[in-house]
């Protein structure tokens, strides 16, 4: 790119817009979403092109090849050597090109175009009771073409076998614009079918004049990926162009529709947890289990899955899946198994429930973000992520990689598919410094050495990329190596289609995509505690692993990450594109313009800030908080939008406008509120919430003059009166006091001024003080100062009052989480601010800590509803889930997001995605409900979202119990 001459990159663009029908961008926004994949590599591309079809794919190549630029063909962007990065032009097929042509149950085949998700194709499979075999962890957003291109693999490979197993036959492109079908067997002259004239002469004559070579270059093992399965065109095997096609990383030609075959998997499956002393022992152990017909026999050791519940006692584990046609069968196949293990063993669980099962799955498969901190939250990085050697080596080989290791004073955490030798690691690889990056070169080398001696390969799944083709010498030789060369000349003798990976390879320690990062933090509002304060450190946790990007439920019900990809499908909508294009804000080559970038600022704009990476990311990105930080200089000595000052500086308008409640509701049905709205920045298609004409607080001084509810001996908690309680949903909290008055608990609202110390006189104060806040409606608009300056009240406020270890009962779970993180990260040098969030507690959590033997009332209706993507990413909802339980409330809550989210789904523009939001998993739900089920919805946002769509009232959970105490309800003050 750096030799293209203006001119020359404006002609380029132009012929691309001419010649293709799908997306061209060269816009710096889209480029650097696509700059880095989950490797440690970045490369800039040029351009992105998302092709409609197969016409348009041979359209790009044609305008790339008459101008002499690459191509890079991209799926999911999961891959881990870095092969889905490069300069040029990214094709990226996930926009379009991602149609299930055909299933075809009889023969057991699909075909399919390479931007198909994984889970989308077993989906559709699964209505045939079929799947297809290779499952990567990445299921849930990887793509087919992304899966042939590097031969992915998965659990279930010791059953199912390779990408390469299930792949019939493969129709590509080659950079010259040739069409290739290629399937297996030969023509009457002993060449490939499905070639054209040039490559049928060119591939037969390569592989006759080097069958010797051929025939006894390559290692056996399952888990062989690294470099061309050349040995797949030989006679005796068959000559399977497709099989040696698949694997080859987009450098020979870019596929545009694949046959791939599918299996029947067993109609019921128990899982066998085995534990063992050590990892040494479980790798050991694995390969004699094969014997007994597992799907799976997965190792994970106890630094990797933490507190894990469900587990049996041990330092590693192995997972061992058994199938059978009934429940019975398969746990009765896992029993013998156990059995059969036994003498090895520290303790052994069979898991049959499938929910248990993916509770256990789900460690598994976060296991490539989680791998990337180590347990005392140092970063660690692939590079070494799934060499593989004979099963039977295993326990060897990882005696000796651990022993390399310690001599390199590097540490990782090993995992992944032991059945087959296959071993993904995270290492903590400095790769900041210099002396950091000639240790990983160094460490490398070594390691590409024992991988060898132990008659392994380099790459057991995810191919080698940039990350270990340098090192193909070592495994094959240089006469092998050079016949790879030929092979790739043969197929693109221009170099034409993804240079630098596999063959012509660049160093392993080229393009790191740390070199463009600032060596010193940057100077931020957020305090980053899990990040040392470096905000380069918080961005860096996405490692492009893309949990994401998952479009379906089935990963986990209660997952809300991420709701603005869902209802977008478009990756810098994504958690993963927003932290990309952060990167490259701070790397300055792409995105130039610091904290004031409009990409990033567009990009952040349809964040709904529900903080649900913070708990769903295996790497914990809170982008919420990413979002505050970017607002806050984005709009630093600016004009802010107008919803800024309208509904992030809510509470002082609420509180203003309290005395004038019945004029202000009777004006917000007339015609003036749509101007009033258009002023405020605030969506046209959204009514103006009613205001409560006797706030909460009022409700409360009134109350207490009259002495109710004064119990001198009950426990005395402290219940915050949060801004939409107060003005917008004073019910909430009348019902939360008549619940935990009945608990036999005290509740006292704080006061709104600093308690005076003893024998100091108050000073003049106006009638009506401005209540406290949280901070919650200034952080998500980035308003920092004025979040500080009304933290900082707060604790002057709270911080005397709770130090006797009094609990902070918080009923908006949107203020709760804000307590309980935003204020000690924003405040981080005032230790006030982490005592305060350490007292704070959500209802159920009061009732269940406080008055545990308290019986609430019978409810004994079904629920429905959404649990709060704050109390989900921040809090925790197990209390809230045994409270609804103990009273009568069956069923559980969906997860995702309502799509308000605060101001969100109140801002002009907004309204489209919102509605999207709340389709996607609450209205379903509701819709589904009996006419007699319970909506609960905690949050005033779910509730007023549920108003707005749907026209049923949701309710807090308080207020339920408050009802069933047999007590009527005040009216709500409207």
């Amino acid at each position: 790119m750096a030799d293209r001459t203006e001119s020359q990159r404006r002609e380029l663009e132009k012929e691309l817009a001419a010649a293709v029908r799908g997306e061209v961008s060269f816009a710096a926004g889209d480029r650097a979403l696509m700059t880095m994949d989950a490797s440690n590599y970045r490369r800039v591309p040029e351009a992105v092109v998302a092709p409609r079809d197969a016409e348009d794919v041979a359209a790009a190549l044609r305008v790339c090849r008459a101008h002499g630029v690459p191509v890079v063909p991209r799926g999911g962007g999961t891959s881990i050597a870095g092969q889905a990065t490069g300069v040029g032009v990214v094709l990226d097929f996930t926009r379009h090109l991602r149609r299930i042509v055909s299933l075809d149950a009889a023969s057991r085949t699909a075909v399919v175009q390479p931007g198909v998700v994984l889970d989308d194709l077993r989906a559709a499979a699964g209505r045939h009771g079929l799947t297809f075999g290779p499952d990567p962890s990445t299921h849930s957003r990887c793509t087919l073409g992304g899966m042939i291109g590097n031969n992915s693999c998965g659990s279930h490979s010791v059953a199912w076998g390779t990408t390469a197993d299930s792949v019939e036959e493969l129709k590509l492109l080659t950079y010259a614009g040739e069409e290739v079908r290629a399937g297996r067997g030969t023509d009457a002259g002993g060449a490939p079918t499905g070639l054209p004239p040039r490559l049928r002469d060119g591939v037969r004559a390569l592989v006759d004049g080097e069958l010797a070579l051929l025939r006894t270059g390559y290692p056996e093992l399952p888990r062989r990926i690294s470099g061309y399965a050349l040995d797949a065109l030989l006679p005796e095997r068959g000559t399977d162009l497709a099989r040696a096609l698949t694997g080859s990383e987009g450098t020979l030609g870019v596929l545009t529709e694949a046959t791939v075959r599918l299996v029947e998997p067993p109609a019921a499956r128990a899982l066998a947890v085995l534990g063992y002393p050590d990892e040494s022992a479980a790798a050991e152990a694995a390969h004699t289990l094969l014997p007994h017909g597992p799907l799976t026999v997965e190792g994970m050791a106890a630094d990797l899955v933490g507190d894990a519940a469900g587990l049996p006692k041990g330092g590693a584990w192995l997972f061992v899946e058994m199938g059978g046609a009934s429940r019975a069968e398969a746990v009765a196949r896992a029993d013998a198994l156990c059995r059969a293990a036994a003498d090895g063993l520290t303790g052994h669980a069979v898991i049959a429930e499938p929910a248990g099962q993916r509770a256990l799955w789900r460690v598994r498969e976060d296991a490539s973000g989680t791998a990337t901190r180590m347990p005392d939250g140092s970063e660690a990085w692939p590079g070494w992520e799934d060499c593989a050697v004979p099963p039977a080596r295993l326990g060897p080989y990882l005696r000796d990689f651990r022993s390399l290791l310690a001599q390199h004073g590097l540490r990782g955490t090993p995992y992944g598919h032991f059945g087959d030798g296959c071993i993904h690691v995270r290492i903590d690889f400095d790769l900041l410094s210099h002396t950091g990056i000639r240790q990983f070169r160094d460490f490398s080398y070594d390691l590409g050495e024992l991988v060898v001696a132990h008659g392994g390969s380099l790459s057991g799944e995810h191919g080698d990329g940039q990350a270990r083709a340098e090192l193909l010498p070592k495994m094959y030789g240089d006469e092998l190596v050079g016949v790879f060369g030929k092979f790739k000349t043969l197929w693109d003798p221009s170099a034409g289609l993804n240079p630098g990976m596999l063959v012509r390879p660049a160093r392993l320690d080229d393009n790191l995509r740390f070199d463009v990062l600032p060596r010193r933090p940057v100077p931020v509002e957020f305090g980053y505690p899990h990040d040392d304060g470096d905000f380069s450190a918080a961005v860096r946790r996405c490692v492009g692993v893309a949990k994401c990007r998952t479009t379906s439920a089935h990963s986990g019900a209660s997952d809300v990450m991420c709701p603005s990809f869902r209802a977008t499908g478009e990756e810098q909508h994504s958690t993963r594109g927003r932290a990309r294009l952060l990167h490259e804000m701070l790397a300055g080559e792409v995105v130039t313009d610091g904290w004031r970038s409009e990409e990033v600022r567009d990009a952040l704009d349809l964040c709904l800030s529900c903080k649900g990476c913070r708990s769903d990311c295996p790497v914990g990105v809170d982008m919420a908080t990413y979002k505050a930080e970017f607002l806050h200089h984005h709009y630093e000595g600016r004009l802010r939008p107008a919803a800024h000052y309208a509904m992030g500086r809510l509470p002082q308008w609420l509180h203003a406008a309290a005395p004038a409640a019945p004029v202000l509701n009777a004006l917000a049905r007339t015609p003036l509120a749509a101007p009033a709205k258009r002023l405020a920045g605030i969506a046209a298609e959204r009514p103006i919430p009613a205001l409560a004409t006797e706030p909460f607080t009022r409700w409360w001084r009134r109350r207490r003059r009259t002495g109710a509810g004064e119990q001198g001996t009950a426990r005395t908690v402290l219940l915050w009166a949060d801004t939409f309680t107060t003005y917008l949903s004073p019910e909430v909290g009348r019902a939360a006091v008549r619940v935990l008055e009945a608990a036999g608990l005290r509740p006292l609202l704080p006061p709104t001024t600093p308690p005076r110390a003893e024998g100091v006189r108050p000073l003049p104060l106006p009638r009506r003080r401005s209540p406290l806040c949280c901070g919650l409606t200034y952080v998500s608009t980035g308003q920092l100062d004025q979040a500080r300056t009304v933290m900082r009240r707060t604790l002057d406020v709270l911080d005397p009052l709770l130090r006797d270890g009094r609990p902070l009962v918080v009923l908006e779970p949107s203020c709760a989480a804000a307590l309980r993180t935003d204020l000690p990260e924003l405040l981080a040098d005032d230790p006030r601010a982490a005592r305060v969030a350490r007292s704070v507690r959500t209802f159920a959590q009061a009732l269940e800590e406080l008055a545990p033997d308290w019986q609430p009332p019978r409810i004994d209706r079904p629920a429905v509803g959404q649990t709060h993507c704050h109390q989900h990413a921040v809090l925790g909802e197990a209390a809230e889930r045994r409270l609804r339980e103990r009273a009568g409330l069956e069923g559980e809550l969906t997860g995702g997001c309502c799509g308000l989210a605060g101001n969100f789904g109140f801002e002009r523009g907004h309204y489209d995605v919102s509605v999207a939001c709340a389709d996607d998993r609450l209205l379903p739900a509701v819709r589904q409900a009996p006419a007699h089920a319970e909506l609960l919805a905690d949050g005033f946002s779910c509730r007023t979202q549920l108003d707005h769509l749907t026209g049923r009232r949701g309710r807090h959970l308080a207020e339920v119990l408050a009802e069933g105490l047999g007590e009527k309800a005040s009216p709500p003050g409207r």
